[in-house]
């Protein structure tokens, strides 16, 4: 089997899970209220729910999954990993080709969150490898997701059907292979509140999908902060849960866009 190089496992599953606040007496200018800037409704455009490509909720690669299939004397090896930009996944495939230079084709496709794809047949008659590979991604209902698949030719023609089902079946079991995990888009929020309103802070912060949560103070020392990552399809119903409970005082202030991956079992 082939090894897949260390940097490529922990490329996109370092997730920005923190930010603002790293220490209690640190703080950091880059944070915008919700009522200015990159406001909620601007949160939910971008993250997809009034109208956009990008989904709250995805099915993705939690790791690598390798598989090798012979049809006709000719060698099939797959490769799925997580992937998040087309720079990366080319910067993988040189790598690869670099490493079986022998090889006779290196064919691949990728699926990004944001709708975006593509299919290389490298060589292979067209639509015969990057089209399947891309449909056996679409087929397990992957996005962020990509797969290379090296041929060695073994002396006989496979004809285009025959190619479509190898470059399919390597890269359906390449996937089966590989771990799983579920993203949901979320973003960075950071609360300034008066030591008088901890209480309603603290129970917005029992709301439902609340996570990396840090808490400090600002310079002065006469208020407290809190930095926590939210789903961002809970951030109109946290913002407007602050806002009642401190009778308009309180603002979420919205960092960092990122997401929040929760293993599939089995």
């Amino acid at each position: 089997m082939i090894s897949l190089p260390q940097r490529l496992a922990e490329g996109p599953l370092v997730i920005p899970a923190k930010a603002g606040i790293q220490r209690r007496d640190r703080r950091r200018s880059d944070w915008i209220p919700a009522c200015a800037g990159l406001t909620t409704a601007a949160v939910e455009r971008r993250s997809g729910r009034s109208g956009g490509s990008v989904s709250d909720e995805f099915l993705t690669l939690a790791g690598a999954g390798e598989a090798e299939t012979r049809v006709r004397g000719s060698r099939f090896l797959a490769i799925a990993f997580p992937a998040s930009s087309e720079a990366g996944v080319r910067s993988i495939l040189e790598e690869r080709e670099r490493a079986r230079f022998d090889a006779t084709h290196h064919c691949a496709a990728w699926r990004f969150r944001d709708g975006s794809w593509r299919a290389l047949d490298a060589g292979e008659p067209s639509g015969s490898a990057g089209a399947p590979i891309l449909s056996a991604i679409d087929a397990a209902g992957l996005t962020d997701a990509a797969v290379i698949v090296t041929r060695y030719f073994g002396g006989t023609k496979l004809g285009i059907g025959g190619l479509v089902r190898a470059y399919g079946d390597s890269t359906s079991q390449a996937l089966a292979a590989a771990p799983k995990r579920r993203g949901v888009a979320a973003v960075r929020l950071r609360i300034r509140y008066p030591y008088d309103l901890t209480t309603v802070v603290m129970r917005a912060l029992e709301r439902r999908g609340t996570c990396h949560v840090e808490h400090g103070y600002v310079d002065a020392g006469n208020e407290a902060v809190v930095d926590l990552t939210l789903p961002a399809n809970e951030l109109r119903p946290f913002a407007e849960f602050l806002r009642e409970q401190s009778a308009g005082l309180l603002e979420p202030e919205v960092g960092l866009e990122t997401v929040v991956y929760a293993q599939v079992q089995g």
